[in-house]
């Protein structure tokens, strides 16, 4: 019975080609993109599960109240973490104070490889349950000028060799012994740019600075994570570490910390006046919501095609009936019509997923692909199709089977003047999902541009940013005047933080008139007296840095947010005390985007610093080929470093990574609402098709009477933009309220006009216009002779 079914069912596919195409297509479209959907989604989810104790580790985050705002940060300091683990040792099972990952140059023989690595203590791989290929997870990292490597940097550096007690130099300084190797963790982890740890032993003996902090209560520069004991939960654990720090630091800075779980580290990252306030969770659900809602549209499709060409099948419904076919046995034979279209669709979807991933890992920055291996993937992707097939089938089948025979056969049986209502309610549907689609992706596109367009303050065009290694110590002045003399570079500087960026945040500023109960909190760059020049700020009182002035070495430049913070008038000229030493200020400038593109500018002080700088800072000359200026800038380089390779970043392509997440949030819901407008397009075609041949005769009347070929196109195409209209005025409000929550979490934000509603109707109606045409123009430019013949 069941081989009968799918032999009917395939010949009425071959019967009727165009409409098994548009089906067949539209439902692998949907299906492809909802498939892409859930990989992506369950990449998400996934986040960091290859660590075993996924659900016990966490960091240490601390919550700290400055300018009336209370800010979440993961930097803290290293006696808060230590009594931490020591005063309450029995919440945890491990804990380790670690650096942040910063890129170091290894060397073994003639290789040279710059990666990421950390600073931890002896418990971290433990901790993160490192599978280990070579050596052991406990003892490690036990001894002094110790390295663990990732499989693929040992890998690199000693080729097929066992990589086991070889020798490393790093940084140009000191020799390490290779101590274990371990498998590389899954892009889906936050460790996965960390290629190799050192003992945090040996950070404390070669950085002066970090072995000073281990008594600084104040200096939050570090990070710690820990393993919670098996008896307790993270909410309990955090109420007793909470005011560690408050006895030793200010009660109006109300630090309190808190252990944020490595569960919700990827998805829960955002905070808000010290409360999580989401993250990445919002995509999860927004793109779980349009893979729904592309399936759904391909699905009604389906229903719609089907229950259109009813009347088609109406006589062989009512002779099945009439020789004694039960309604269950219709029902069946219908399903699994709809389950050869699936299954169809089913091959062409693996196909174009096949083709897309790539593109697809590039826009999303995944590394995510189908996984063959896993006998749970195929049970998923075969209840995906199964449900799908009975979703799309279910009401074609039991509308179809219910007609009566008797009616059918004596022709006397029509589908009714409310039969057709169902397929415009579902094409309503179609077209707000399609129309909401629009809307979001140019309020997405507006957002970012808003965003682009802000005034940034400097001239970043051309602009070098190259890390600053710890072999280039007291070279500056003689790399800046041999870059000046290679005729490529325009200027040079160094500052402790780029462009891009405000890496530290101080307190302990005074000035007269401040309310001494008030902790104001500034960002700080040090800088060279060249640094203005470099990048191009914009004075707006007083004057640069200068070498001509021996004084400037205690002097400070504000930024325009950093004056209304100290409400000083006329600032120029006055004194800020810094740790009890005066600095008169000497010039403000203007506000520069440094940090994020959405948020107010942080209030900054510039500061003339030789001996703390992490970044060089190279303007190249205009108007010369950059490629010829990068090779002079390189070999100036390579004279003062040899062993380090050239690095460098553009400004401008720092910045724009900056709008990566919204951009790729922006070009995934172009793509997808440009596939949910050609699967509904698709539908219309095929409805329009329908129409089409089910009025020939009266369109054959009418021209005859002499109608025009334009007045048949109108009544041919005037039901569907009537429905898109309709469906333009259900998505409107929709969309506003979604948009406009998502914008909250932007400070700086465009608004919502009211043409990109018009724009977004005015489009989905041309495109309805443009699929329903053809076939509209095609049956009115047909031979009324030929419509009008008797069968």
């Amino acid at each position: 019975m069941l081989r009968t079914y799918f032999k009917i069912a395939f010949r009425n596919l071959a019967k009727n080609k165009v409409f098994s195409l548009i089906n067949i297509l539209g439902l692998a479209v949907g299906m492809a993109v909802a498939m892409m959907i859930g990989l992506w989604i369950y990449d998400e989810l996934s986040f960091n599960k290859f660590h075993r104790n996924y659900d016990r580790l966490a960091q240490l985050y601390i919550n700290q109240t400055f300018n009336g705002t209370t800010g979440t940060g993961r930097a803290v300091s290293i006696p808060s973490a230590t009594e931490i683990k020591t005063k309450y040792a029995p919440n945890f099972k491990y804990a380790s104070l670690a650096s942040w990952n910063f890129g170091h140059l290894l060397v073994a023989g003639e290789k040279k490889i710059s990666k990421e690595g950390m600073f931890v203590e002896p418990v971290f791989p433990n901790m993160l349950s490192l599978h280990m290929l070579r050596g052991n997870s406990t003892t490690a990292l036990n001894e002094p000028r110790s390295i663990v490597l990732c499989e693929s940097l040992a890998k690199a550096l000693f080729g097929e060799a066992d990589a086991l007690n070889k020798t490393v130099k790093i940084d140009g300084k000191n020799n390490l012994r290779v101590t274990g190797v371990f498998e590389d963790l899954p892009f889906n982890s936050d460790f996965y740019a960390v290629k190799f740890y050192l003992p945090w032993s040996d950070y404390v003996a070669d950085q002066d600075w970090v072995k000073q902090s281990q008594q600084q209560w104040s200096n939050h520069s570090f990070q710690a994570f820990v393993q919670i004991a098996d008896h307790v939960t993270m909410e309990g654990v955090s109420a007793k570490i909470r005011d560690v720090e408050k006895k030793h630091t200010s009660a109006s800075e109300n630090p309190e910390y808190f252990l944020h779980p490595m569960s919700r580290w990827h998805l829960y990252s955002d905070f808000k006046n010290g409360k999580n306030s989401g993250g990445g969770i919002q995509f999860v659900w927004l793109f779980s919501i349009i893979g729904v809602f592309v399936l759904l549209l391909a699905c009604i499709n389906f229903m719609n095609l089907s229950t259109a060409r009813s009347e088609k099948r109406a006589k062989e419904v009512g002779i099945r009936k009439a020789v004694g076919s039960q309604r269950r046995q219709l029902i069946s034979q219908f399903l699994s019509e709809s389950m050869l279209v699936v299954f169809f669709a089913l091959f062409l979807a693996l196909l174009l997923v096949l083709l897309s991933l790539p593109t697809f890992n590039e826009l999303a920055g995944k590394e995510v692909r189908l996984p063959y291996e896993h006998p749970v993937f195929w049970g998923l992707l075969l209840s995906f199709s199964l449900l799908t097939g009975f979703l799309s089938g279910s009401y074609p089948a039991f509308y179809l089977s219910s007609f009566n025979p008797l009616k059918v056969l004596k022709g006397t049986f029509k589908v009714g003047r409310w039969a057709s209502l169902p397929r415009k309610v579902l094409v309503v549907v179609q077209f707000t999902v399609s129309i909401t689609l629009i809307i979001g992706t140019i309020i997405v596109f507006r957002q970012i541009q808003h965003a682009k367009n802000r005034p940034v303050g400097y001239n970043r065009e051309s602009l070098l940013q190259i890390s600053i290694s710890s072999t280039m110590d007291g070279k500056y002045n003689a790399l800046r005047d041999d870059l000046l003399k290679s005729g490529a570079v325009f200027e040079m500087s160094q500052s402790s933080s780029p462009t891009t960026g405000v890496w530290s945040n101080q307190i302990g500023f005074e000035w007269e008139g401040k309310d001494p109960q008030s902790i104001p909190l500034f960002g700080v760059v040090a800088c060279s007296h060249d640094f203005g020049k470099t990048i191009s700020w914009q004075l707006k009182e007083g004057r640069d840095f200068s070498r001509d002035y021996s004084t400037d070495s205690s002097a400070f430049i504000l930024n325009e947010a950093a004056v209304k913070l100290t409400g000083l008038k006329n600032i120029v000229g006055k004194y800020i005390r810094y740790n009890n030493k005066p600095c008169q200020v000497v010039g403000v400038v203007k506000d520069m985007v440094m940090e994020s593109p959405y948020t107010p500018i942080k209030p900054t002080i510039f500061m003339v610093n030789y001996g703390w700088s992490s970044v060089f800072n190279v303007k190249l000359m205009p108007n010369r080929p950059v490629e010829d200026a990068l090779k002079k800038v390189e070999a100036v380089f390579k004279k003062y470093d040899p062993d380090s390779p050239f690095d460098f970043l553009f400004a401008d392509a720092e910045y724009d990574a900056k709008f990566r997440t919204e951009e790729r949030v922006g070009k995934l819901a172009r793509i997808f609402a440009t596939l949910a407008i050609f699967i509904s397009c698709l539908g219309l075609f095929g409805l329009a098709s329908f129409v089409a041949e089910q009025r020939i005769k009266e369109i054959g009347v009418r021209k005859v009477l002499g109608a025009s070929v334009f007045s048949l196109w109108g009544l041919l195409s005037k039901d569907f933009v009537r429905l898109v209209l309709i469906s333009f005025l259900i998505a409107s409000p929709i969309a506003w309220y979604f948009l406009s929550d998502w914008l909250l979490q932007y400070e700086y934000r465009t608004d919502i006009s009211w043409w990109i509603f018009g724009a977004a109707g005015l489009g989905a109606a041309l495109i309805t216009l443009a699929t329903v045409s053809f076939q509209a123009i095609k049956a009115a430019l047909m031979n009324p002779v030929k419509s009008l013949r008797s069968e």
